[in-house]
């Protein structure tokens, strides 16, 4: 688009840097044959820092998932990613999900320690009918006023449910819905630029923007969760839509010119910006910052926990893996239960081992949960399959099931053709014993299409452990030496 003339008063040059997803990725990696430094929050902190002397008028965005992935992160419950995100110092940041991680009273906490403001437009306290956090926030910059709506998805609720005293008090409302409701508010106010914030899925922002209605004013979307990769953003119903993958390895950049007379951005360009040594100088200060909470970390939790036969690896969380059929037969030999289902999105690591220190195995699987085992028949158990392996649900849980358990998924019918356990096909009227997570169970009817009050008429439910962290050390510690296969113990046909 050609650069506009005239009026320099009328035309400002805007750069907005954005992250998303970055989860706990704080140390560079040496990669490659020439062994570049690629990534890690001194660089980028580096980068950020050289553009914001470059030019006059820099934001810094973040949409979301700062928590979660690292050892530092885990040990401190958020605290030092939040301390580290300081020195970065963001412009502001919208909530990912994986900020509730530590629970809602974390979160709460978590803002208080942030020096940088943290907007969310779609969660409320449903008996007040109060949103929980600062919805938006208008920047003023070179004398334009510059407003950030903060979206989250869905799937937040997941988490909130897991916690009884809060579920009902917090309620997901309509984004598009809450973005008129504060457009609509400011449009006497002349906001030169309305950008979204939101954590809920390329696709999902694509749809959102096809909702939103021209007169509301909104010019981009920078976006996170599904840690999508572009070559350039997307546009619909003339809104910018752009995502920056995953971790510190790289950054969004875009260059934008704003009509102040049509508050409007009449010119722009946008590029994936690799981090790495070359294309910028680290931060020292926060290097110091981040290896002291490293120095920390690796002492308390460098302990050896086991050796492994091999390395056991998870490359995916929608398929079968190594380390997905090992942690569900921990959850069945604790159990002792005919089978165990395990989110694989809840192992966080693409491989491990053969050494495993504790700090790893928290990494590895860094949620804390509670099991529980109970009864249900086998067609009720059959139903839950075919819900949760069916297409449009696999990439985003598919179930890691336990040692003996075989079933054959037809892509055609969508549904299970055959399912045996230890080699004898299931019975509808007979009863088994399941193994759950309480994450599972809270969300049982959106997750596994069943309803929590139907499991529960089922059979008794009980508790067998109030901490899934503390059952999988304890195995790794009493067991040496473990190995585990892929063995079709799903198959699509």
């Amino acid at each position: 688009m050609r650069r506009p003339l005239g009026n320099s008063e009328r035309f400002k040059k805007f750069t907005i840097l954005h992250s998303n997803d970055i989860h706990g990725d704080f140390l560079a990696e040496v990669r490659g044959d020439e062994g570049k430094l690629i990534g890690g929050l001194s660089l980028l902190s580096g980068y950020i820092n050289q553009v914001r002397k470059e030019e006059n008028n820099v934001f810094y965005l973040i949409a979301g998932d700062m928590l979660q992935g690292s050892i530092i992160d885990t040990a401190y419950k958020g605290i030092s990613t939040i301390e580290i995100m300081n020195y970065l110092s963001p412009d502001v940041i919208t909530l990912g999900n994986h900020e509730l991680d530590y629970g809602l009273p974390q979160l709460l906490f978590l803002e208080k320690v942030a020096n940088f403001p943290i907007v969310n437009a779609n969660l409320y306290m449903k008996r007040y009918y109060k949103r929980l956090m600062r919805p938006y926030i208008v920047i003023n910059k070179d004398g334009f006023d510059i407003m950030f709506i903060g979206i989250i998805t869905e799937e937040v609720l997941n988490q909130i449910r897991a916690d009884s005293s809060i579920s009902t008090f917090i309620s997901l409302e309509d984004a598009c819905e809450e973005i008129g409701k504060i457009c609509n508010a400011y449009k006497d106010e002349d906001i030169d630029l309305t950008v979204l914030l939101t954590h809920i899925g390329f696709e999902k922002d694509k749809k959102l923007a096809a909702m939103l209605k021209p007169e509301w004013g909104v010019d981009m979307i920078v976006g996170g969760h599904s840690h999508t990769i572009m070559d350039q953003p997307a546009q619909v119903n003339g809104i910018l839509i752009a995502q920056a993958g995953i971790g510190s390895d790289q950054i969004g950049r875009f260059d934008i010119v704003v009509d102040d007379d049509t508050n409007s951005i009449v010119d722009w360009k946008w590029s994936l910006i690799e981090i790495n040594d070359q294309t910028a100088k680290p931060d020292v200060e926060l290097e110091k910052f981040i290896a002291e909470y490293k120095e920390s970390t690796d002492k308390k939790f460098g302990t050896l926990i086991c050796r492994l036969a091999r390395k056991l690896t998870h490359p995916s969380r929608s398929c079968e893996t190594e380390l997905g059929n090992l942690f569900a037969d921990i959850l069945a030999f604790y159990a002792q239960s005919d089978v165990a289902l395990l989110n694989g999105g809840s192992i966080r690591k693409i491989a491990v081992g053969p050494v495993l220190n504790l700090g790893e195995l928290k990494s590895l699987y860094p949620y804390d949960d509670s099991v529980l085992r109970m009864r249900i028949r086998g067609s009720m158990l059959q139903h839950i399959f075919d819900y949760a392996l069916a297409q449009e649900c696999r990439p985003q849980r598919y179930l890691q099931i336990s040692k003996g358990a075989r079933l054959v998924f037809a892509e055609d019918k969508q549904k299970v053709v055959s399912f045996k356990l230890n080699d004898v096909a299931i019975n509808g009227e007979t009863e088994y014993t399941v193994c759950l997570t309480g994450y599972f169970f809270a969300n049982s009817e959106k997750l596994l299409g069943i309803r929590k009050e139907n499991i529960e008429e089922a059979g008794n439910v009980e508790v067998v452990s109030t901490s899934i962290r503390d059952l999988i050390e304890e195995y790794f510690r009493s067991h040496q030496n473990l190995d585990s296969k892929v063995e079709g113990r799903i198959v699509f046909s």
